[in-house]
């Protein structure tokens, strides 16, 4: 089967100088800001993707904007980067929306990466180097999966109708650390986001599917395992290990990866490899609407295809999501994306001016502003700053087009 295509990539302009100091995030396990990403050489980053049923909403976007500055920061720094996402193109949200709508699951996971692709195109967000659908990679999960039966941490729930594979999470030491949750708070959450506690012959109740025997009516692939085909958290890990190898610099994901999706991947890559998975775990905050978290489940999403349908730029889109901090929860509203219009149509204003103040102390302070956590925020003060004032610099509205397209993905 042909593999999967990411989206073609912006140019990124080249700004002058690379400034000073490594770019630091906020590693969810310890709690605190660190480097992200070495002093020099390549940095390696997995951002785990879409289940392509219902793309793309605002809470993806704000993710992989969020991505997308730390992509940028480290490009901005003088560093290679090796940046991987994966597709998980066969799951069960993925097949029930297909049932529900009587489309082909197969067809409509096709359909919704496009959109994906396309909306990600339009924010000018940095591709992956690999896009990577779980179904192009199953012989590597199952690969995996051979690795963690020979280290004894996976085995088969004894049903006779659907002996299903599960990892054992006794045999990780670490799962829990720096989740801040209890053990029944786990369950819950675990329960809440595709797992299933309750399922007779398992272990533990936090055992993960790794392999599930095929259903009636469910697309199977024949393995060493059995016809069947993979459980959700094994795919990241073996994508992300394949792609990257072991120890890379940063997984990144929404919040609600950060337990149990996150944690689970990291166990079975250091029980696979002896080192841990990732140095470092990015998490992006939640984004509302209505009093409510956008989710699927309550149906109250806005849609980046839908907005531009409705000719909305897409950089007062991506405005909107870089006046947030990453890390912050927020709530889209109309008024948010009429500020963004304004703050958008100010900056091509001032940028299309024939001079402006000095524009290197902008730069300066947007580099440190995205290097401290990819604070977006500070880096749009320092741009409206600029922008409202008035000097005779005729380089000037260059160079804020240039650092607003490289640093922040705003094309004026």
């Amino acid at each position: 089967m042909p593999l999967m295509r990411a989206w073609m990539s912006p140019d990124v302009p080249q700004l002058p100088g690379s400034g000073s100091g490594r770019v630091l995030v906020h590693d969810t396990l310890t709690g605190r800001l660190q480097p992200a990403g070495p002093e020099t050489g390549e940095a390696r980053l997995y951002a785990c993707g879409i289940t392509p049923y219902d793309a793309t909403h605002l809470g993806h976007a704000a993710t992989y904007v969020g991505v997308d500055l730390l992509l940028r920061a480290w490009l901005d720094a003088g560093l290679g980067v090796r940046y991987a996402q994966n597709v998980t193109d066969v799951d069960d949200p993925l097949l029930e929306r297909a049932e529900a709508t009587g489309v082909d699951w197969a067809e409509l996971a096709a359909e919704q990466v496009e959109l994906y692709r396309s909306d990600m195109t339009a924010l000018r967000v940095l591709p992956p180097h690999r896009l990577t659908g779980v179904v192009e990679s199953l012989e590597v999960v199952t690969d995996l999966i051979g690795v963690l039966r020979d280290e004894q941490a996976v085995y088969q729930v004894p049903d006779p109708a659907y002996p299903d594979w599960y990892f054992a999470v006794t045999k990780a030491s670490n799962l829990m650390v720096g989740t801040g949750i209890s053990l029944l708070e786990a369950e819950q959450v675990f329960a809440e986001r595709g797992g299933d506690p309750d399922r007779p012959g398992k272990r533990h109740r936090l055992d993960c599917l790794v392999w599930r025997q095929a259903r009636p009516g469910e697309p199977a692939w024949d393995s060493w395992l059995g016809r069947g085909r993979p459980g959700w958290h094994i795919e990241c890990t073996a994508i992300s290990l394949a792609e990257l190898g072991e120890e890379f610099d940063v997984q990144a994901g929404g919040r609600d990866l950060a337990f149990p999706h996150h944690p689970m991947c990291a166990a079975e890559a250091r029980i696979a490899t002896g080192r841990p998975m990732a140095k470092l775990f990015l998490h992006s905050g939640m984004v509302g609407l209505d009093g409510e978290k956008m989710s699927k489940s309550l149906g109250n999403l806005v849609f980046v295809s839908r907005l531009l349908a409705d000719d909305v730029d897409p950089m007062a889109i991506r405005l909107v999501l870089l006046a947030h901090h990453y890390r912050g929860d927020w709530e889209y509203t109309a008024a948010a994306l009429a500020q963004a219009q304004a703050r958008l149509d100010a900056w091509r204003a001032a940028a299309s001016r024939p001079s402006g103040p000095d524009a290197t102390a902008t730069l300066d302070e947007v580099r440190t502003a995205l290097r401290t956590d990819l604070d977006a925020p500070a880096a749009l003060a320092a741009i409206d700053a600029w922008a409202a004032s008035e000097g005779d610099d005729v380089s000037a509205p260059g160079l804020i087009r240039d650092l607003a397209d490289a640093l922040l993905g705003i094309a004026l």
